[in-house]
């Protein structure tokens, strides 16, 4: 695979989708949690999404249970917990494993395009993200801790 457009995820009904959907869009992708303690991220998130989504900003969501069990439930019961506590309009996709040899394809192609601190290609927490340009070209990987004003800035660059 050689473009982030090559791959196919999951919706939350197991659905298949093209990445090359989005393809002339801007893209980040989140691995979320629902019980961890930057959660709280989604609010941030939701409002970055509103505000851009019109330019061509989508965000996509990628349950993930591998840091701390923080994100034990089932496709429907995520969703509820996202739409009923933070209002999440954005796409939120089936859940997933973001490191290790079962890694959804699509993050092993992330990570490995783009490492993170000290050159590491493993995920350390729930709230990673990859900011990806109009061409499928990753723009920037932001750790855990970097919420959505950070992102913003380097999103206005790019739009």
């Amino acid at each position: 695979m050689t473009s982030i457009y090559d791959f196919k995820v999951s919706d939350t009904n197991n659905q298949s989708i093209e990445m090359s959907e989005y393809r002339g869009k801007i893209i980040l992708i989140v691995n979320v949690a629902s019980y961890c303690g930057l959660t709280p991220q989604y609010k941030g998130l939701e409002n970055l999404y509103k505000k851009y989504n019109s330019e061509g900003f989508e965000i996509l969501a990628f349950p993930c249970n591998q840091f701390g069990k923080q994100e034990p439930g089932t496709n429907e019961e995520i969703l509820e917990f996202c739409e009923t506590n933070y209002s999440v309009s954005f796409k939120i996709f089936d859940k997933v494993n973001v490191n290790g040899s079962d890694a959804s394809p699509l993050f092993k192609y992330l990570k490995q395009s783009s490492k993170g601190i000290l050159g590491t290609e493993s995920i350390k927490w729930n709230f990673t993200k990859f900011l990806v340009d109009k061409e499928g070209e990753i723009v920037q990987r932001f750790g855990p801790q970097e919420d959505a004003k950070t992102i913003e800035k380097v999103l206005k660059e790019i739009l």
